[in-house]
């Protein structure tokens, strides 16, 4: 049964949906808002938006869902104009504080947020800190994997400490590129062209760059870091690109959906953010993916295990790159490596992750308030 359905003189629970931020994922954030909030039942919560700005000041927002919807290669943004608004840090107070205006309508209590956010200074820990100052409870992983999940460095050495396949890479900072460049190349080098130079941490492949041979490489690096100081080099890993949500909520306990897969059509070396949001013919997402049973079984069984070895919580995307005839060679034990772990995937009505979950039985609106109640069912405090 929903909150809110029992008797009526019980106040609805009330939801802070978070988005925008200080990223570059900004406009993907609001994108995934405007499905949120569309989906969002009114009968069951009382929901206030809250949008961050660019430059992080947050404010009230109208509850207009087609506001932040994409329209064609117009980015939507969080209006500046509203009322600012602040949450109170001291432990255990869980307001919200219209700061212009203490008795705004807006004001009061909040008992759980859900952060719709995107890469850094929203999916990274930051902000899930900031909420367990006040003891307020939240949607999604806490601090430790928030932060360990987007910074793809990190990602890797505790999934290949947890025994799990990924990919050859190699890791450097802006400032080691700088003063070593020669011993750089080298290391990128024994990877084998083409590699993926990539920002460590940074989402919907933004500062991604593909790159052929070795002329390409400083071009790539100067993109990455024009995001984020340290840089990920990554070998090409040769199969399909399957992808499989995780959701760990109080009907079903932890499980996996049936995996999706992403076939790039043309016009793309891979799957970038036009691809992603701007160019929808390049691409076919197929839900579920034509994968053997046994396949499947094992990819969903890896997602699983990569969301717990991460520490995650209620929900995330893993993606993975499938190889099945290897797996068949192998009879398992090889042909299946991990790329990335989302905790906080994309969340259009168009999105792989609401999509693999659709096609397990779990539709968008239903999903939403899954993710709620797990939030709302459980005990504040430093997860």
């Amino acid at each position: 049964m929903s909150p809110g359905s029992g008797a009526a003189r019980e106040p609805k629970p009330r939801v802070v949906v978070l988005f925008g931020g200080r990223s570059s994922e900004h406009a993907i954030s609001c994108v995934t808002a405007a499905g949120v909030l569309a989906a969002i039942d009114r009968d069951a919560y009382d929901v206030v938006p809250v949008g961050i700005t660019p430059t992080g000041r947050w404010v009230l927002v109208a509850d207009d869902p087609d506001a932040l919807r994409l329209r064609g290669q117009q980015l939507p943004e969080v209006p500046a104009g509203g009322p600012e608004v602040a949450l109170a840090q001291e432990a255990g107070s869980g307001a919200l504080l219209v700061l212009a205006d203490p008795a705004h309508p807006a004001a009061g209590r909040v008992d759980v947020v859900l952060p719709l956010l995107h890469g850094p200074f929203g999916e990274d820990g930051t902000l899930q800190g900031l909420l367990e100052l006040s003891d307020t409870r939240y949607v999604g992983s806490g601090v430790l994997a928030s932060a360990v999940s987007m910074d793809k460095q990190a990602m890797k050495v505790l999934l290949a400490g947890a025994g799990l396949a990924v990919g050859p890479w190699t890791s450097f900072s802006a400032r080691r590129w700088a003063l070593d460049e020669a011993g750089c190349r080298a290391a990128v080098e024994a990877l084998g062209y083409p590699v993926f130079v990539k920002p460590a941490r940074a989402g919907s492949s933004i500062g991604i760059s593909k790159v052929p041979g070795p002329d390409a490489l400083a071009a790539a690096v100067a993109e990455a870091a024009a995001h984020d100081p340290k840089i990920v080099v990554e070998a090409l890993v040769t199969g399909r690109e399957v992808e499989c949500g995780v959701l760990d909520d109080p009907d079903t306990g932890l499980r996996a959906s049936v995996p999706g897969e992403i076939e790039l059509l043309g016009g793309h070396d891979f799957y970038d953010f036009e691809a992603k949001y701007l160019d929808e013919g390049s691409v076919r997402l197929s839900c579920p993916a034509d994968l053997p049973e046994a396949v499947s079984d094992a990819v969903r069984a890896t997602a699983v295990a990569v969301f717990e070895a991460m520490g995650a919580e209620t929900l995330a995307r893993v993606d993975l790159f499938v190889d099945v005839e290897r797996f068949r060679a192998t009879e398992g034990a090889e042909g299946i490596v991990v790329n990335e772990i989302n905790t906080m995937p994309g969340f259009t009505p168009f999105s792989m992750y609401p999509r693999m979950w659709a096609a397990t039985g779990v539709d968008y609106p239903d999903l939403v308030d899954r993710l709620l109640r797990t939030a709302l069912g459980r005990p504040t405090g430093l997860r």
